[in-house]
Protein backbone atom coordinates (compact mmCIF):
# COMPACT_ATOMS: atom_id res chain seq x y z
CA UNK A 1 0.00 0.00 0.00
CA UNK A 2 1.56 3.52 -0.74
CA UNK A 3 2.64 5.43 1.98
CA UNK A 4 0.14 8.64 0.77
CA UNK A 5 -0.82 11.37 3.17
CA UNK A 6 -4.57 10.26 4.33
CA UNK A 7 -7.13 12.41 4.98
CA UNK A 8 -9.67 10.54 7.60
CA UNK A 9 -13.26 12.43 8.17
CA UNK A 10 -15.60 11.54 11.54
CA UNK A 11 -13.52 11.34 14.89
CA UNK A 12 -15.05 8.95 16.78
CA UNK A 13 -13.86 6.04 18.46
CA UNK A 14 -13.03 4.22 14.92
CA UNK A 15 -11.71 7.40 13.23
CA UNK A 16 -9.65 8.46 16.10
CA UNK A 17 -8.14 5.20 16.69
CA UNK A 18 -6.89 4.81 12.84
CA UNK A 19 -5.80 8.89 12.84
CA UNK A 20 -3.75 8.61 15.64
CA UNK A 21 -2.18 4.80 14.46
CA UNK A 22 -1.56 6.18 10.86
CA UNK A 23 0.41 8.84 12.50
CA UNK A 24 1.97 6.64 14.52
CA UNK A 25 3.15 4.82 11.79
CA UNK A 26 4.60 8.24 10.19
CA UNK A 27 1.72 8.60 7.69
CA UNK A 28 1.00 11.88 7.19
CA UNK A 29 -2.72 12.48 8.35
CA UNK A 30 -5.29 15.43 8.08
CA UNK A 31 -8.33 14.78 10.01
CA UNK A 32 -11.55 16.04 10.24
CA UNK A 33 -14.08 16.52 12.38
CA UNK A 34 -17.50 18.89 12.68
CA UNK A 35 -16.94 18.99 16.52
CA UNK A 36 -14.59 21.35 17.62
CA UNK A 37 -14.15 19.98 20.64
CA UNK A 38 -12.98 17.21 19.60
CA UNK A 39 -10.65 18.29 17.13
CA UNK A 40 -9.36 20.50 20.25
CA UNK A 41 -8.77 17.37 22.27
CA UNK A 42 -6.69 15.60 19.71
CA UNK A 43 -4.73 18.88 18.46
CA UNK A 44 -1.02 18.25 18.74
CA UNK A 45 -1.26 14.42 18.54
CA UNK A 46 -2.08 13.66 14.66
CA UNK A 47 -0.30 15.88 11.62
CA UNK A 48 -2.89 17.94 10.83
CA UNK A 49 -6.41 18.21 12.03
CA UNK A 50 -9.62 20.47 11.13
CA UNK A 51 -12.87 21.38 12.62
CA UNK A 52 -15.50 21.17 9.33
CA UNK A 53 -18.62 20.14 7.86
CA UNK A 54 -17.36 17.15 5.57
CA UNK A 55 -20.69 17.75 3.70
CA UNK A 56 -19.77 21.43 2.52
CA UNK A 57 -17.61 21.18 -0.92
CA UNK A 58 -16.42 24.51 -0.38
CA UNK A 59 -14.81 23.67 3.17
CA UNK A 60 -13.05 20.25 1.79
CA UNK A 61 -11.94 22.12 -1.10
CA UNK A 62 -10.03 24.61 1.48
CA UNK A 63 -8.81 22.29 2.72
CA UNK A 64 -6.95 20.40 0.31
CA UNK A 65 -8.99 17.43 0.36
CA UNK A 66 -9.07 17.28 -3.52
CA UNK A 67 -4.96 16.67 -3.30
CA UNK A 68 -4.88 13.46 -1.36
CA UNK A 69 -4.49 10.44 -2.74
CA UNK A 70 -6.42 7.94 -0.29
CA UNK A 71 -9.38 8.66 2.16
CA UNK A 72 -11.38 7.52 4.62
CA UNK A 73 -14.90 8.41 6.04
CA UNK A 74 -15.31 7.20 9.76
CA UNK A 75 -18.56 8.41 10.16
CA UNK A 76 -21.08 5.81 11.55
CA UNK A 77 -23.70 7.47 13.23
CA UNK A 78 -25.06 9.75 10.99
CA UNK A 79 -26.03 7.68 7.52
CA UNK A 80 -26.87 11.03 5.65
CA UNK A 81 -23.74 12.50 6.51
CA UNK A 82 -21.52 9.48 5.41
CA UNK A 83 -22.99 9.00 2.69
CA UNK A 84 -23.17 12.95 1.29
CA UNK A 85 -19.43 13.07 1.98
CA UNK A 86 -18.54 9.64 0.14
CA UNK A 87 -20.13 11.53 -2.52
CA UNK A 88 -18.42 14.27 -2.69
CA UNK A 89 -15.13 12.74 -2.19
CA UNK A 90 -15.87 10.48 -5.42
CA UNK A 91 -16.87 13.28 -7.10
CA UNK A 92 -13.53 14.97 -6.38
CA UNK A 93 -12.18 11.51 -7.62
CA UNK A 94 -10.09 10.71 -5.04
CA UNK A 95 -8.17 7.30 -6.02
CA UNK A 96 -8.73 5.09 -2.92
CA UNK A 97 -11.96 5.47 -0.57
CA UNK A 98 -12.46 3.71 1.96
CA UNK A 99 -15.76 3.79 4.29
CA UNK A 100 -17.16 2.68 7.53
CA UNK A 101 -20.81 1.36 7.21
CA UNK A 102 -22.76 0.43 10.24
CA UNK A 103 -24.56 -2.03 8.46
CA UNK A 104 -24.66 -4.21 4.89
CA UNK A 105 -28.09 -1.39 3.49
CA UNK A 106 -25.37 1.25 4.50
CA UNK A 107 -22.42 -0.41 2.64
CA UNK A 108 -24.23 -1.02 -0.53
CA UNK A 109 -25.39 2.10 -0.78
CA UNK A 110 -21.69 3.59 -0.42
CA UNK A 111 -20.27 1.11 -2.88
CA UNK A 112 -22.97 1.87 -5.36
CA UNK A 113 -22.02 5.26 -4.85
CA UNK A 114 -18.55 5.21 -6.28
CA UNK A 115 -16.69 3.68 -2.51
CA UNK A 116 -14.01 1.29 -3.16
CA UNK A 117 -13.32 -0.01 0.27
CA UNK A 118 -16.14 -0.47 3.01
CA UNK A 119 -15.51 -1.50 5.90
CA UNK A 120 -17.84 -2.87 8.43
CA UNK A 121 -15.93 -3.03 12.16
CA UNK A 122 -18.96 -3.78 14.11
CA UNK A 123 -19.77 -6.97 12.07
CA UNK A 124 -16.13 -8.14 11.48
CA UNK A 125 -15.54 -7.98 14.89
CA UNK A 126 -18.07 -9.61 16.14
CA UNK A 127 -17.61 -12.47 13.44
CA UNK A 128 -14.13 -13.12 14.41
CA UNK A 129 -15.14 -13.33 18.33
CA UNK A 130 -17.30 -15.89 17.24
CA UNK A 131 -14.93 -18.12 16.02
CA UNK A 132 -12.80 -17.23 18.92
CA UNK A 133 -15.49 -18.22 21.54
CA UNK A 134 -16.72 -21.15 20.00
CA UNK A 135 -13.49 -23.44 19.41
CA UNK A 136 -10.05 -24.05 19.40
CA UNK A 137 -8.43 -20.73 17.90
CA UNK A 138 -6.15 -18.39 19.23
CA UNK A 139 -6.93 -15.88 16.40
CA UNK A 140 -9.13 -15.65 13.44
CA UNK A 141 -8.79 -13.67 10.37
CA UNK A 142 -11.01 -13.22 7.35
CA UNK A 143 -8.67 -12.89 4.26
CA UNK A 144 -11.10 -12.40 1.69
CA UNK A 145 -14.86 -14.02 0.80
CA UNK A 146 -14.79 -17.89 1.73
CA UNK A 147 -10.94 -17.75 2.68
CA UNK A 148 -9.12 -17.57 6.09
CA UNK A 149 -6.25 -17.58 8.09
CA UNK A 150 -6.25 -18.88 11.75
CA UNK A 151 -3.60 -19.23 14.60
CA UNK A 152 -4.41 -22.67 16.75
CA UNK A 153 -2.86 -25.83 18.12
CA UNK A 154 -1.73 -28.83 15.94
CA UNK A 155 -4.19 -31.82 16.37
CA UNK A 156 -2.91 -34.34 18.55
CA UNK A 157 -2.91 -37.06 15.53
CA UNK A 158 -0.48 -34.55 13.81
CA UNK A 159 2.16 -34.10 16.33
CA UNK A 160 5.63 -35.85 15.85
CA UNK A 161 4.46 -36.23 11.98
CA UNK A 162 6.23 -34.10 9.07
CA UNK A 163 4.16 -32.08 7.36
CA UNK A 164 4.94 -33.40 3.49
CA UNK A 165 3.34 -36.60 5.17
CA UNK A 166 0.39 -35.36 7.03
CA UNK A 167 -1.48 -35.76 3.86
CA UNK A 168 -3.76 -32.04 5.78
CA UNK A 169 -3.73 -30.06 2.63
CA UNK A 170 -5.71 -33.40 1.13
CA UNK A 171 -7.61 -34.44 3.69
CA UNK A 172 -8.58 -31.36 5.15
CA UNK A 173 -7.83 -28.46 2.31
CA UNK A 174 -5.63 -26.31 4.76
CA UNK A 175 -1.87 -25.28 4.46
CA UNK A 176 -0.15 -24.78 7.65
CA UNK A 177 1.59 -21.68 6.74
CA UNK A 178 4.06 -21.10 10.01
CA UNK A 179 4.99 -22.54 12.95
CA UNK A 180 6.46 -21.07 16.72
CA UNK A 181 7.58 -23.38 19.18
CA UNK A 182 7.44 -21.64 22.54
CA UNK A 183 9.70 -19.32 23.66
CA UNK A 184 10.46 -18.75 19.51
CA UNK A 185 9.44 -16.67 16.15
CA UNK A 186 6.93 -17.92 13.99
CA UNK A 187 9.04 -19.72 10.87
CA UNK A 188 7.55 -20.37 7.38
CA UNK A 189 6.64 -23.96 7.38
CA UNK A 190 8.05 -26.32 5.27
CA UNK A 191 7.51 -30.53 4.06
CA UNK A 192 9.98 -31.13 6.75
CA UNK A 193 8.50 -29.17 9.29
CA UNK A 194 7.35 -31.67 12.29
CA UNK A 195 4.89 -30.03 14.80
CA UNK A 196 5.41 -31.03 18.32
CA UNK A 197 3.01 -30.17 21.42
CA UNK A 198 3.12 -26.60 22.65
CA UNK A 199 3.41 -25.34 19.06
CA UNK A 200 1.12 -22.94 17.57
CA UNK A 201 0.62 -22.90 13.84
CA UNK A 202 -0.90 -20.74 11.13
CA UNK A 203 -3.22 -22.26 8.97
CA UNK A 204 -4.92 -20.79 5.80
CA UNK A 205 -7.83 -22.20 3.76
CA UNK A 206 -11.08 -21.97 3.06
CA UNK A 207 -13.35 -20.80 5.84
CA UNK A 208 -15.47 -24.16 6.55
CA UNK A 209 -12.31 -26.03 6.00
CA UNK A 210 -10.37 -24.06 8.56
CA UNK A 211 -12.99 -23.92 11.18
CA UNK A 212 -13.17 -27.84 10.45
CA UNK A 213 -9.50 -28.20 11.35
CA UNK A 214 -9.02 -25.83 14.11
CA UNK A 215 -12.14 -28.24 16.14
CA UNK A 216 -9.76 -31.57 15.50
CA UNK A 217 -8.23 -32.00 19.29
Amino acid sequence: MRNDPVVVIGLGRFGTALALELTRRGTEVLAIDNRPKVVQALSGQITQIAAADSTDLESLTQLGVPDFYRAVVAIGSDLEASILTTSLLVDMEIDDIWAKAVSRQHGQILSRIGCHHVVLPEHDMGERVAHLVSGRMLDYMQVDAGFALAKTRPPKDYVGIRLGASGLRKKFGVTVVAVKSPGQEFTYATADTELTYGDVILVSGRTEDVERFAELP
